[in-house]
């Protein structure tokens, strides 16, 4: 039987190892970690006449509210009815304040008209690959073996038209990239001792004994770490970001290795 993961199954901490509701929540905490920024996560708000309420992140005396219901968007319009002078905005699914389509997007919204700054989130089964590795600093993964891995890309930029970037695009965009690591055998290019034409000759002394190995370029990936999918991740952002829109500001890619185990990695794009 085929194994799959529920969203409800999964359980999403911050850095600080807080545990957090949904995975808008974790991908706001990871953006803001990234950013440098401190904050409290269901900090006590107080309205004037003595009566209190939770908000999810409070960074100094701004707060952002995640709107994951119609309770939580009607929560975020009572705080704004009773102090309208709050520095706050909300955070969620645009089906409960943009209004748009796309179901998955985040969107941003406070009581002006300005440029929105929203998210989306690019998850199917077609964006996976196969690939093979070697990690010589861990002793059960220092001998060859293989993965099948399954993507996530998160894409982060300004909104027009009530669009970060249409699915499709980026959809047709990221299993474009994702042909450069199908099949392919990862290295660190640390124990690279010489190369030619054709090949690359890799040797190591690791925990299972030496490896002495001659790899066609054509299948093998170089990277400037040991071949983690925490390193997988940066590079895939790396080959993503020059195909990205200059819309977008950030990138978020999370690989499984297999079931409930894999990595996230954020890196912000600069355009020039």
């Amino acid at each position: 039987m085929e194994k799959i993961v529920l969203d409800r199954d999964i359980r999403y901490f911050d850095n600080g190892g807080t545990l957090l509701r949904s995975r808008a929540e974790f991908s706001i905490s990871k953006l803001l970690s990234f950013l440098g920024i401190s904050y409290d996560y269901d900090a006590e708000l107080y309205f004037r006449d003595g009566d209190t309420t939770k908000i999810d992140f409070k960074i100094g005396n701004s707060y952002i509210e995640i709107v994951d219901s119609k309770a939580d968007l009607d929560k975020f319009m009572l705080i704004k009815k009773k102090l309208p002078d709050i520095n706050l905005i909300a955070l969620g699914q645009s089906k409960y304040g943009a209004k748009v389509n796309e179901l998955n997007s985040l969107f941003f919204f406070d009581s002006d008209n300005s440029q929105h700054t929203g998210s989306i989130f690019i998850e199917d089964p077609s964006l996976a690959f196969d690939y093979a590795h070697i990690l010589p600093t861990v002793e059960k993964c220092s001998v060859l073996h293989g993965h099948t891995a399954t993507i996530m890309v998160e894409i982060i930029g300004k909104m027009t038209n009530n669009l970060v970037l249409d699915f499709s695009e980026a959809k047709t965009i990221i299993k474009e990239t994702l042909k450069a690591f199908d099949h392919k055998f990862f290295i660190n290019k640390k124990y690279l001792q010489k190369e030619d034409d054709v090949y690359y000759f890799i040797s190591f002394d690791g925990p299972r004994g030496y490896f002495n190995l001659q790899l066609p370029k054509l299948t093998t990936f170089l990277l400037t770490g040991e071949a983690t999918v925490e390193t997988l991740s940066i590079e895939i952002i790396k080959l993503l970001a020059p195909k990205m829109p200059l819309n977008i500001e950030a990138l978020g890619v999370y690989i499984y290795e297999g079931v409930n185990k894999g990595a996230h990695m954020i890196a912000e794009i600069k355009n020039d």
